[in-house]
């Protein structure tokens, strides 16, 4: 099989730490071009990445769209779809960095573009191979919580003053900024692969730190399946609470630490070195609670290079994509209704009939 090339869109941070590196590191795939106008990040992805072209903008990019199998769209998030878009119509297939678009619509547009266009579209939900969602996937397969009766989960910070030049805290939703949009995108994705489709939405949405961009939210679903799942994302949490808390009949399963794989990237570390890529210390692994009983669980590696690796089967076998973008889709509906649900508004009244 031949190496498939990358094209790059953005070199901040979803571009230069999670991206770029799991292209590099996973076999069949090359870095061939990255798109960046900041000189720095220019002599960051040169020396990053030696054999690949950097390009101030995207018309670059396209004028030489033959020389690339893909491209990843890894730049601020309102302009996710229209780049999107702009590479299918390049008929070159296409990695979104979550979220898929700012609201549903534009993203169910995008989808249903690729499908007319027959490329494919994808989106880095990658915290579907947390250690911590691995490990309940394996419980839930064996039976070990018994009926799931409530799926809590959280990604909470505490930043009492935005970051400068932190679009995704200080842009508008619209823009594509606030924590629905960022943390939430991954907690509702990951509740809905867990448990299905939601019947139900309920919001708390705030601005705490009086910027453009929501900061603390709740987010509460009932599932058509019968779970319910309450899902806690802010940026102003000064005392974080447990990553995740799966209460089911037979016993609950608690994680307290969030998943490694982002700061083992963070800090320079790469899939396939010399260190097992994912493992979790012992210190770290979740438990198994019955009341006053209580075992540490063996952690699943985190994997987050299964994305990638995917993603090369996909464009040589032409199988599915590793995330369906209707799966995207449908996460931002949900966000879309906790919009509504946090102003008052009935998120759960029948749609009108059409008109026949």
């Amino acid at each position: 099989m031949h190496e498939l090339r990358a094209a790059l869109i953005g070199y901040g941070l979803a571009g230069a730490t999670f991206h770029a590196p799991l292209i590099a590191s996973t076999n069949g795939l090359s870095v061939a071009t990255v798109v960046t106008t900041d000189p720095e990040r220019r002599e960051q992805a040169l020396r990053e990445h030696p054999g690949a072209r950097v390009v101030p903008t995207v018309e670059d990019l396209w004028e030489r769209a033959g020389e690339h199998d893909f491209v990843v769209v890894a730049a601020p998030n309102d302009v996710h779809a229209p780049l999107a878009r702009r590479a299918l119509d390049a008929g070159l297939p296409v990695v979104v960095d979550k979220p898929l678009a700012p609201t549903a619509g534009e993203a169910r547009a995008l989808a249903d573009h690729a499908e007319a266009r027959g490329v494919l579209l994808t989106v880095f939900h990658n915290r579907r191979w947390d250690s911590d969602l691995l490990t309940l996937r394996r419980l839930l397969s064996e039976g070990a919580l018994g009926d799931v009766w409530r799926f809590e989960s959280r990604f909470e910070r505490w930043r009492p003053e935005a970051r400068a030049g932190a679009w995704r805290e200080t842009s508008a939703p619209a823009l594509g900024g606030g924590v629905l949009l960022d943390l939430g995108t991954h907690l509702v994705d990951q509740a809905l692969a867990l448990f299905g489709p939601a019947s139900n939405v309920y919001a708390e949405v705030d601005h705490r730190r009086g910027l453009a961009g929501d900061d603390d939210a709740v987010v509460a679903l009932r599932h058509r399946s019968g779970a319910y799942s309450h899902l806690w994302m802010s940026a102003t949490a000064a005392a974080p609470g447990p990553r995740m808390r799966v209460l089911g009949s037979r016993a609950a399963f608690v994680v307290e630490a969030v998943d490694g794989q982002e700061d083992a990237l963070r800090a320079g570390l790469r899939p396939g070195g010399a260190r097992p890529w994912g493992v979790e210390p012992e210190s770290r692994w979740g438990r198994l609670v019955r009341g006053d009983r209580d075992e540490p669980v063996r952690s699943e590696p985190g994997a987050w290079p299964s994305f990638y690796a995917r993603l090369v089967k996909a464009l040589h076998e032409g199988g599915p994509p590793p995330v369906d973008p209707r799966d995207a889709v449908a996460t931002l509906e949900v966000l879309d209704k906790a919009r509504l649900a946090a102003r008052g508004c009935d998120t759960d009244s029948p749609r009108p009939p059409e008109s026949e």
